[in-house]
């Protein structure tokens, strides 16, 4: 199975995922009309992708529900203009959904983040329309970049 969130920048939602047996996480864009946008078209909002994370999943292993819960966890659903530092729509929160089901899990996650909140979320429940693969040097770029990748969770505000 595969599910799509779009959590900010790509390289700071990517290794959350490695240890929760997912099979796969791969970085790219979705959501835009531009085919086969590059990172330097996305992140200077010119195509209407965001950053997102594709997940390659086992569900017998790992639910959807799961994956959105742990992706809930790790984003700021309160912030209309990106997450953290990253701001611009291409760093904007989407839940990219497969199927009614996933669509009704994720109202459901929503519903409950506002409720407990008292808070409008801004996260936006979109169907998957399409994804592309960013470019290779940003696949695992917490492993090629171990220091850049942490100085980077510093400044950005996840990591305090």
């Amino acid at each position: 199975m595969e599910a799509y969130f779009a959590g900010g920048c790509f390289w700071c939602v990517t290794p959350i995922y490695k240890m929760y047996g997912v099979e796969q996480v791969i970085c790219g864009y979705a959501g835009g009309d531009e085919e086969n946008p590059t990172y330097e078209q996305v992140k200077h909002q010119e195509t209407g992708h965001r950053e997102t994370i594709k997940l390659v999943y086992d569900p017998e292993k790992v639910s959807f529900e799961k994956l959105l819960d742990i992706y809930l966890a790790n984003v700021d659903p309160f912030d209309a203009k990106g997450q953290f530092i990253d701001k611009g729509f291409s760093y904007t929160l989407a839940i990219f959904y497969n199927s009614e089901e996933e669509k009704e899990i994720a109202e459901k996650k929503i519903a409950e983040i506002e409720k407990n909140s008292g808070k409008e979320t801004h996260v936006a429940l979109l169907p998957y329309k399409n994804f592309y693969e960013a470019e290779e040097y940003h696949q695992d770029y917490y492993l090629k970049n171990p220091e850049a990748f942490e100085k980077e969770l510093i400044e950005s505000g996840r990591k305090k």
